[in-house]
């Protein structure tokens, strides 16, 4: 898959061309629907480049994936808040776009390597790619749908479909069994059918597939389905329910073979730094901090501490801010964390110093003389004037909670993990938030430790006036969301 470097080295295993059995398919066969099971493993040499970027797109894809199903948002909104993401970074257009195709099978297998270690990775990483399976399935014209079971009935030949007259010998209990989820399809995909509508079209539109019980023991529990000698039955136009079976079942058994072969990885001392950082979370890619100036304009010692630009804020620095201010003071940690996440925002360096000087020296506990030799050098080096002349970037989620908690009279940290329930939910109260069921579902995620799905999901609610049709995607940086927030508002006022 991966390019061989042709050396020999003391204590690795060598590779020769010679010896290599190499595999190798028609890649317009292989890609000819842009749906796939992944079945066959990627053969072609790609650059280490590539390795990188194209498993960073597609977890990009899988971390929104996961954020939404954490926040129990439906395939209907899910597909709506991936949409852009998808164009973006894994586009599948319907012209046989073999570079699409490519990228989307060789991120697939490299993801394996990355969540095939742990029972926990393999399974976020099954349910993960199994909504994108439903997602992309749901995106294929009819046509491209039949084409995609046509391609693949090798792997479906415990599919049956129903002769005409087994479908009218048993027409009443399959249309009583299968009604319920069938009126709920219709509906999501916006048809509110009366119960004599869906009957009719049942009757002259639908088949049904017929499979062994043990096939579809997942779909028993929905009461959806007839079982009649050992056999479900199952409408063809929820056909999509026994595909996603089939999916999670083949990539569960192929996960357990690559976590087998992973010992073999070990000898390669280019890819194991890639793969175990992937690894870490799925949440763990910074927010790219670019600045667009006409949302930094306004950004200044002064204003920065108005409510128009500090309503922006998530609650980690609102919470630094706030005690900052009642203070007159930081420690190190907290200083760090809020001083680059106002350098992210668009506070310039001069603009820094007025405000760091004014906040530390106006209780009168600190003159500027000491500030300036105690704190401004600081200042100048988070923004790479002094020291090293590193450009430090703003600390995202990840890092945040990768620092030490905070101890007493420290801020610094996320507020999600840090404060107490009583605490937190205070502060929510205080954001607006103060209906009972959203706010335990905050404490829920936090009780799960899903720090970044609760501020999300806190983004969501305190704004929800001003997203539509779900167009938002998971928060994992304190400058994405204050840059996203305000650019909500601005939208707002423009349509105003």
């Amino acid at each position: 898959m991966f390019r061989q470097v042709k050396r020999r080295t003391a204590g690795r295993r060598n590779f020769e061309e010679s010896n290599n059995k190499k595999l190798d398919y028609d890649l317009p066969k292989l890609y000819s629907c842009r749906l796939s099971f992944y079945d066959l493993p990627p053969t072609r040499e790609i650059t280490l480049e590539e390795f990188e970027k194209w498993a960073i797109d597609r977890l990009k894809i899988l971390i929104e994936i996961e954020s939404c199903n954490a926040r129990s948002k439906s395939l209907k909104e899910i597909e709506s808040s991936i949409r852009g993401l998808l164009l973006k970074y894994l586009p599948l257009s319907e012209n046989q776009n073999i570079e699409e195709r490519m990228k989307d099978h060789y991120s697939h297998y490299i993801l394996r390597l990355v969540f095939c270690r742990t029972e926990e990775l393999r399974k976020k990483f099954i349910k993960n790619e199994t909504i994108l399976f439903k997602v992309r399935y749901n995106s294929l014209q009819p046509r491209e749908q039949q084409e995609f079971i046509e391609l693949n009935k090798y792997k479906l030949s415990s599919w049956e479909y129903v002769t005409p007259q087994e479908k009218s010998e048993l027409f009443d209990k399959l249309f009583a069994s299968s009604y319920l989820m069938l009126k709920s399809h219709f509906l999501s995909g916006g048809e509110n059918l009366t119960y004599d509508e869906v009957k009719q079209h049942v009757l002259i539109k639908e088949n049904f597939i017929k499979l062994p019980f043990e096939k579809i023991t997942n779909l028993v529990g929905t009461r959806s389905i007839y079982l009649h000698n050992g056999y479900g039955y199952l409408p063809t136009s929820l056909q999509l329910n026994l595909l996603s079976i089939e999916f999670q079942e083949n990539l569960s058994l192929q996960l357990m073979k690559t976590f087998q072969t992973i010992p073999r990885l070990e000898e390669d001392d280019r890819l194991l730094p890639l793969l175990n950082n992937l690894s870490k979370s799925f949440s763990s890619f910074k927010y790219d901090t670019e600045m667009d100036p006409a949302l930094i304009s306004d950004i200044n010692a002064t204003s920065i501490t108005s409510n128009s630009i500090s309503k922006h804020f998530p609650l980690c620095a609102k919470h630094l801010q706030n005690n900052l201010i009642a203070n007159s003071h930081l420690k190190y940690g907290g200083r760090q964390q809020l001083g680059l996440f106002l350098k992210g925002i668009g506070l310039n360096v001069d603009e820094a110093i007025k405000y760091w000087s004014h906040q530390f020296t106006k209780g009168g506990s600190m003159t500027v003389d000491t500030f300036n030799k105690e704190y401004k050098y600081n200042i100048r080096h988070q923004y790479g004037l002094e020291g090293a002349r590193i450009n430090y970037k703003p600390w995202d989620c990840s890092t945040i909670l990768s620092k030490p908690r905070p101890n007493k009279n420290e801020y610094h940290g996320c507020p999600y993990r840090d404060f107490s329930i009583d605490k937190l939910v205070s502060s929510l109260n205080s954001m607006g938030i103060n209906d009972q069921q959203e706010l335990n579902s905050i404490v829920d995620d936090v009780g799960r430790h899903d720090y970044t799905i609760a501020c999300t999901r806190v983004f969501e609610l305190t704004h929800k006036s001003q997203i539509k049709n779900s167009q938002d995607s998971h928060i994992n940086h304190p400058n994405l969301y204050f840059d996203r927030s305000r650019l909500l508002e601005r939208g707002q006022n423009k349509e105003a």
